[in-house]
């Protein structure tokens, strides 16, 4: 186990040795039992059906629906595409309001199809869409509502139900981050006209790259399915426009070992998180993120919200710090999809309406959690920042004396 530093001198940003030889990153893959998935894909090698609704595909999706209560499971090659086909399927058009507290895939998925996101700002307290907000920004040009259930924590979700069915808009979430979380004892998946799950590489159930569009409305299920299969309604016939959004039988395969490990892994991040919150309570300037203990969480995320002035050192350059000692620590989702082009550019004044977001985006960081993260390597890193801060002073001036080089990629939700 790495030593605790005990002088600033030590620091790995000052030429001090990292406290980790390898990297922990925020979302490692987990991988589940690797001999079960080698059979499966064996399973699809032999039987050569490898895409085009094979046996793991289907079985994958009734699985998903029976954990969550859910009518209907569409899975797609990935959540972006998913999203694409989910916009056309249900008809959006003109604007959709949804939040810049997003990573950047909710808004691209929109502008892809030709409709303008309109962001919103967040509740700072919850750090999903703010449902006062949201009416604040309806036009007559207005067709949808996208909320973000981020953190796996649910959006407000009542409110947005009775602002959608008041001005006649559709209501999708964005559930990236929720598969397996509840919201008033009800499995997210189940609110709105249909909700959106990924199962990329960094979520904590995953099929190497794939997503979802769940929904309780035969019609639209109907509508997507269609869709993600170029429009084919029989061998050589097609109906409707669509595209290829079809899960692979190996990623099907990858995503059904991940489910038989649900419990496994949701255990792992649930004991970081309460290690994390019990050894960083007492840090001056960090919060740790809480959530409802009367709901089911999949504890994906561990969320810090750093007081600058309190902690006596930013957010950035604690992440600096960390990445030089080989953890991976994560600024979700900064700067804001609306500091993102092409938006940045299509609405310039944007931040002057998303203050929240604005304050936020400058304040979160995340730090490495899931099964490749044990208690031992939580327990360093705890003690590492508290060193940090300790030091506040001592480390911003071996800093500045120091240049900083910056290899970020934000390239994953």
């Amino acid at each position: 186990m790495p030593a605790v530093k005990s002088r600033t001198e030590e620091l790995a940003i000052v030429g001090g040795r990292p406290a980790f030889s390898t990297e922990l990153h925020v979302g490692r893959p987990n991988i589940g039992n690797r001999q079960t998935l080698l059979g499966r894909i064996n399973d699809v090698l032999d039987r050569r059906w490898l895409t085009n609704d094979g046996p793991f595909l289907q079985e994958f999706e009734k699985r998903i629906c029976e954990r969550i209560g859910v009518k209907h499971c569409i899975a797609v090659c990935n959540a972006t595409i998913g999203l694409e086909i989910l916009t056309k399927a249900i008809g959006l058009s003109g604007e959709v309001i949804l939040p810049s507290f997003t990573f950047i895939a909710t808004a691209h998925a929109l502008r892809w199809q030709g409709v303008t996101p309109v962001f919103c700002d967040i509740d700072s307290a919850t750090h999903n869409i703010d449902p006062l907000r949201v009416a604040e920004l309806i036009t007559e040009r207005t067709t949808g509502i996208i909320g973000v259930h981020l953190w796996g924590r649910p959006c407000g979700v009542e409110a947005l139900e009775k602002i959608a069915r008041r001005h006649r808009l559709k209501l999708l979430f964005d559930a990236a981050h929720a598969f397996g979380c509840s919201h008033n004892h009800k499995m997210i998946g189940n609110f709105g006209n249909a909700e959106l799950f990924s199962f990329h590489a960094t979520k904590f159930i995953n099929s190497f790259e794939g997503g979802a569009v769940v929904t309780n409305e035969d019609e639209l299920a109907a509508k997507i399915r269609l869709m993600r299969n170029f429009g084919f309604t029989g061998y050589d016939t097609v109906s409707s426009l669509g595209t290829n959004g079809k899960m692979s039988e190996v990623s099907a395969a990858m995503g059904l070992t991940s489910l038989e490990s649900f419990e496994e892994f949701v255990a792992a991040n649930y004991r970081n998180y309460k290690e994390y919150q019990q050894r960083l309570a007492d840090i001056p300037g960090i919060s740790v993120l809480r959530y409802n203990k009367g709901e089911k969480c999949n504890y994906q995320y561990l969320v810090l919200k750093i007081n600058e002035e309190a902690m006596g050192i930013s957010r950035d350059q604690l992440e600096d710090i960390l990445w030089a000692e080989n953890i991976l620590a994560r600024r979700y989702f900064y700067p804001g999809c609306h500091q993102m082009e092409p938006y940045r550019t299509d609405d310039p004044q944007a931040a002057l309406r998303l203050l929240q977001t604005e304050k936020l985006a400058k304040s979160v960081l995340c730090l490495p959690t899931g099964s490749a993260v044990n208690s031992g390597q939580v327990t360093v890193i705890c003690e590492l920042i508290e060193f940090i801060v300790k030091n506040a002073e001592e480390v911003k001036e071996r800093l500045s004396m120091k240049p900083i080089f910056r290899h970020r990629w934000q390239g994953s939700s």
